[in-house]
């Protein structure tokens, strides 16, 4: 069964991994059986984003896992003394999961933390197996998820940063060394060094293309800023049924599927508010405990939505135990990216849309649904089934009209586009003709507003 198992390793050179920032599976044929753990130190102190038991954090690990093609054979949970500098493991586990691995075929082991290059390496030789650890198969997710340019540079980039620490630990051919000109042949440039160089060059390439991107995003959003049009984004843990929401209040039809990282690149449609105004709906991808710092930088651009939102929905799976741990990963990644979400009149102006009702028992519904009556910028709702929705376009359009001006202005009869304008985009209260123009009393939306003001 070992031969079998080096065989396989035999056919990925580079251990999986290639400067071409090709992920770990790439086996053609069958799919990969792959095994989760998930260690568990016993006495280390919890942190807020911690504070889940072992066993959810395994099974959200396993989630993961389903997420890209390959035959999912078990996981469990490994509790820990300490961390082994060498092996994270004890030498009784490794051998534990070596038999394991021998008697499953397993192709590759996941660990659900972070290893070290070293411990990657031990591991590896150890159970005779593939590993690879929790970023690794977040940027595998990514990697398979990407359908735009932009997702596809800003993966390969995220990969390219994670592989380029990890080349002395993967790449079977880094201790040859190339020989030099001349008769003799000096010691030439040794192939760590070269593939170091591959990927560094690649790095600098991929990031220039990405800056390029960046100045056309930034371009179209400085175009949607001169339209009198709020941006409303929706947030949220992985899986938490955004895009489900995100079809069913604008008719799009997003990919939405019960699984971790569905969506990666971001959507925007145009929604109109029971008031007359008009939003621009943005979908955005998915957040997750732990999230790779890598990817967090490398799909800043794409994130830069959320920053430049004029109001955040955070959409929360309801139904899930660990819901008000999500909601902290949640705040957490956007206080990384510079977004606050604070107390009502701080920060971005924020809603919370409890959805997936429908998963709930009738008794936790009734709870919900009193909780949400209790706090004016929250809404229960059913992404899937439409209910509540309604509840939620309400309280956007509320929170739109609650800080709206009311001003007076008169506006020349030969200013007809600003006439235009205030018919379309204000409440109008008053319309008096007088000699040196029309005289308009109205409500507006302050944001709508500025945008005008700033062309005129």
């Amino acid at each position: 069964m070992a031969n079998k198992t080096d065989d396989r390793s035999a056919k990925q050179p580079g251990g999986g991994w290639s400067t071409e920032g090709l992920g770990y599976l790439q086996d053609e044929g069958a799919k990969q059986r792959v095994y989760v753990v998930h260690p568990y130190l016993r006495d280390r102190r919890e942190t807020s984003h911690l504070k889940r038991s072992p066993e959810a954090r395994l099974d959200e690990a396993m989630g993961l896992a389903l997420a890209i093609d390959v035959d999912l054979v078990g996981g469990e949970v490994t509790h820990l003394r300490e961390r082994r500098p060498a092996t994270l493991i004890g030498v009784g586990k490794l051998d534990e999961l070596k038999a394991m691995v021998e008697e499953e075929e397993i192709d590759l082991l996941i660990f659900d933390c972070e290893l070290s290059p070293g411990q990657q390496r031990n591991l590896e030789r150890g159970t005779k197996c593939k590993v690879i650890d929790r970023t690794a198969l977040i940027l595998e997710i990514f990697g398979a998820r990407a359908s735009t340019k932009e997702g596809e540079l800003q993966v390969e980039l995220a990969h390219l940063e994670y592989q380029r620490s990890r080349l002395v630990r993967s790449w079977t051919h880094l201790e040859r060394q190339r020989g030099g000109s001349g008769f003799m042949g000096g010691p030439g440039e040794t192939q760590i060094e070269a593939d170091r160089r591959i990927i560094a060059e690649r790095i600098t390439r991929i990031k220039r293309q990405l800056e390029q991107v960046t100045r056309t995003r930034t371009l179209h959003r400085a175009r949607r800023q001169k339209a009198p049009y709020p941006v409303v984004a929706l947030v949220g843990y992985t899986n938490a049924g955004k895009s489900t929401l995100f079809n069913r209040l604008t008719k799009a039809e997003v990919l939405a599927e019960d699984m971790l990282f569905a969506t990666l690149d971001p959507t925007m449609r145009a929604l109109e508010m029971p008031s007359g105004k008009r939003i621009i709906l943005s979908d955005t991808v998915g957040f997750i405990s732990e999230l790779p710092t890598t990817l967090v930088a490398a799909f800043r651009a794409t994130l830069e939505e959320v920053c430049e939102a004029d109001i955040i929905v955070h959409v929360r799976d309801a139904s899930h135990p660990d819901s008000e741990i999500q909601k902290l990963d949640v705040e957490e990644v956007l206080a990384d990216l510079g977004v606050e979400i604070t107390e009502e009149g701080e920060g971005t102006p924020t809603i919370e849309a409890l959805n997936k009702v429908d998963l709930m028992s009738e008794e936790e519904q009734v709870a919900l649904v009193t909780k949400d009556d209790r706090i004016r910028h929250m809404a229960a709702l059913s992404g899937l089934t439409g209910e509540g929705c309604d509840r939620l376009i309400a309280t956007i359009d509320d929170l739109l009209g609650t800080t709206d001006l009311h001003m007076e202005l008169t506006v020349p009869y030969s200013d007809g586009a600003t006439q235009a304008w205030l018919h379309a985009n204000s409440s109008i209260l008053r319309e008096e003709h007088g000699e040196e123009g029309v005289t308009f009393e109205f409500n507006v939306d302050p944001i709508a507003w500025a945008k005008f003001s700033q062309r005129h």
